[in-house]
This record gives C-alpha cells, sequence and structure tokens, in this order.
C-alpha cells in the first residue's frame, strides 16, 4: 500500500488563498446578510440624500439628529459591509466580530427608530421631509431584519455560543490522543 492511500482518507487538503475580493458567504456574513447590509447602506444614504436636500426646518434639532443618525448609519455599514466581505476584517486585529457587528447593528436600529420618529413629529410636512422620514422607516426595518437574521442563524453573541448540537457542521474536537498507551508501531 502506498503512502498516498494510507494519508489520503484521512488528510485535508490545504486551502488556496481565495483570490476574489469579496468573500461572501464567509464566516462572518452569509449571502443573506450580505444583501440586507447592501439595502441598509443604500436606504441609509437615501434617507440621508433626501435630509440634505431640506431647505429650512422650523425646529432644527430633530433634522440634525436625522441627518447625524442616516450619516453615521450609511458610513459605518458601508464600512462594516466592506470588511466583513472582504479579508480586510483580518487585518484590523479585531477577534470579536459578531459581538460587534451584533451590538453596532443593533444601536444603529435603535437610534435610527428614535430619529425617524423625531423628525416626523416635529417637521414642516414638505414631501422631501415625508419622503427623508419614510427611508428612515424603511432603513429602520432592513437593521431590525438584520438583528432578526443574526439571531435566527447565529445566536445573541452576548448570551454565549450555540452548543455543538444546534450546529452539526461544527467539528468536535478530538479526545483520544495518538499512542496513548505508549504502544509505538513500527
Amino acid at each position: 500500500m502506498a503512502t498516498s492511500e494510507v494519508y489520503t482518507s484521512t488528510t485535508v487538503a490545504a486551502q488556496q488563498s481565495d483570490s476574489r475580493c469579496f468573500t461572501v458567504p464567509s464566516e462572518h456574513l452569509t449571502k443573506v446578510r450580505f444583501c440586507i447590509k447592501v439595502v441598509e447602506v443604500l436606504l441609509s444614504f437615501v434617507a440621508f440624500v433626501l435630509e440634505e436636500v431640506v431647505n429650512n426646518c422650523m425646529s432644527c434639532a430633530p433634522l440634525y439628529f436625522f441627518e447625524f443618525v442616516s450619516c453615521t448609519a450609511f458610513l459605518f455599514t458601508l464600512l462594516l459591509l466592506i470588511l466583513l466581505s472582504t479579508q480586510l476584517h483580518t487585518k484590523v486585529g479585531i477577534t470579536c466580530w459578531p459581538h460587534l457587528d451584533f451590538g453596532y447593528t443593533l444601536l444603529i436600529l435603535v437610534f435610527f427608530v428614535i430619529a425617524s420618529i423625531a423628525f416626523v413629529t416635529d417637521n414642516s410636512g414638505t414631501k422631501v421631509e415625508n419622503a427623508a422620514v419614510l427611508f428612515g422607516f424603511l432603513a429602520s426595518g432592513a437593521f431590525l431584519a438584520d438583528v432578526v437574521v443574526f439571531i435566527k442563524t447565529r445566536g445573541v453573541p452576548c448570551l454565549g455560543k450555540k452548543q455543538a448540537a444546534e450546529n452539526p457542521a461544527a467539528p468536535v474536537p478530538e479526545v483520544e490522543k495518538l499512542n496513548a498507551n505508549g504502544n509505538e508501531s513500527g
């Protein structure tokens, strides 16, 4: 029996380095969540642009808060999307991506809902303001969908990892050591 025949069934070939720019799905981002994050970026951007078109305001504080939240959501979600869908996340030095992703998405969801409610209750009622608010709520819905999909697929990262029984594809650590009896075959 040749050596290659013996080791073929027990070894795994080294994975080739992937030269693609975007690697979706990856360990941190599924195809569904990638699409949701793209929608979040687009809706946040449209909400921000529509808010910027508003010429005057009766009470500007809600408008400015909505501007801050929509711009922050657009820029940071775009950054997170780029990091998680490429190999750049390995070069940043952050090891808790699920915590960061979940926490950020939940926080932006809360702020987007608050900003949209504040802006809808205190604006002039122009079509541009109403459209900005509509896209604010649509973006909030996208962030909510992202949180729900995250929880359904990965659980809440703050509460601990899912059990191995729930994830049958997870590798099981080897319990028995080789040559446990001290016998060496020779």
